[in-house]
């Protein structure tokens, strides 16, 4: 069995642009000679997530509805940005911010970076832990937006994982990551 080798970039060219989108057509030639002429890849922001912790160990959720699996979905506060424009922690804490009115009262927690979907997709997640956020304004949402805010107990959280409640993959790996550090695995 031989060690995993780098695919060789011969051309690519993009087949379609939009500041929030770019799909890049790669001609690759495989560690085996195998050249493939059409391989796809996805440009997108990256993504920033945040488990916040309100001081009544209330974990703030969102319900809303996702266009593309048309489904309404329970999930983390999280949103794009651009790493060249922005950072990681300012991010989420504009997401936070924006979807569920919730300030910090102490410094975010970096948990991890992930590779979304790393065979097809450039962009990364940012996971967060917010402890003692406070609600302190109203939501400010852009017009696709329609957010409910649901408070979940820290202690049922790990229940709504493993029921699939909470089946996005980057808050169900936060939510993994969160507890772990609050030791609540």
């Amino acid at each position: 069995m031989s060690t995993p080798r780098p695919w060789r970039l011969l051309r690519s060219q993009i087949a379609f642009k939009h500041k929030w989108y770019t799909l890049r057509r790669d001609e690759v030639e495989l560690p085996n000679g195998h050249v493939v002429d059409d391989f796809f890849v996805s440009e997108r922001p990256d993504g920033a997530y945040v488990f916040p912790v309100t001081q009544e160990n209330e974990v703030l959720f969102v319900r809303q509805y996702k266009h593309a699996a048309q489904k309404i979905f329970l999930e983390l506060p999280a949103g794009s940005f651009f790493p060249n424009e922005e950072k990681a922690e300012d991010a989420a804490t504009r997401e936070l911010l924006e979807e569920t009115g919730a300030v910090l009262t102490q410094d975010l927690v970096p948990l991890a970076v992930l590779h979304d979907n790393p065979a097809k997709d450039t962009n990364r997640i940012h996971l967060f832990l917010a402890q003692n956020v406070r609600v302190e304004q109203s939501q400010v949402l852009d017009v696709t937006e329609d957010i409910e805010v649901v408070r979940v107990p820290l202690d049922q959280v790990l229940a709504k994982v493993l029921n699939g409640e909470i089946c996005v993959s980057g808050s169900v790996a936060l939510c993994f990551l969160a507890l772990k550090h609050l030791q609540r695995l």
